[in-house]
């Protein structure tokens, strides 16, 4: 897989748990939240669906071959900035999987975009929610 590839696949996949906009190449634009995507097609399941007519759909399945684009206005998390950050904290004990979603610090503590999700409770969580809260607080202002 190249590098252009692998750097789709990441769009594609900050896009997960955002509000859309998808156009179909029928002119249909559904608003939702992206539950799932296949990336090799498109193919999209959207929840809490509008249609353009305002009608509200719980889940939404819609074939690849008929987007024609999905947009959203939300900006994507910036985990790589947030993994710079625990650096400075954590030289070395930092690794970055952009393309999963998530960052582990010392082996031991995943974090996501939603703050720490793995390892919390000890003392290594706690400084790493002490970055994340204040990595946060940075991007509001």
């Amino acid at each position: 897989m190249s590098v252009a590839q692998r750097k789709y696949f990441t769009e594609v996949a900050t896009l997960a748990d955002k509000n859309v906009a998808v156009i179909t190449n029928n002119g249909k634009i559904f608003n939702g939240t992206l539950v799932g995507i296949n990336p090799d097609n498109l193919s999209l399941v959207l929840g809490d669906v509008k249609d353009e007519t305002g009608k509200l759909l719980i889940r939404l399945v819609i074939n690849g071959s008929v987007v024609m684009s999905i947009s959203s206005a939300e900006k994507p998390f910036d985990l790589k900035s947030l993994a710079n950050r625990l650096e400075k904290v954590f030289p070395t004990l930092v690794e970055l999987n952009e393309q999963a979603g998530y960052i582990v610090v010392m082996r031991k503590v995943k974090l996501t975009e939603k703050g720490v999700m793995d390892g919390a409770g000890s003392p290594a969580a706690d400084r790493v929610q002490k970055v994340y809260d204040s990595f946060m607080s940075d991007a509001k202002a």
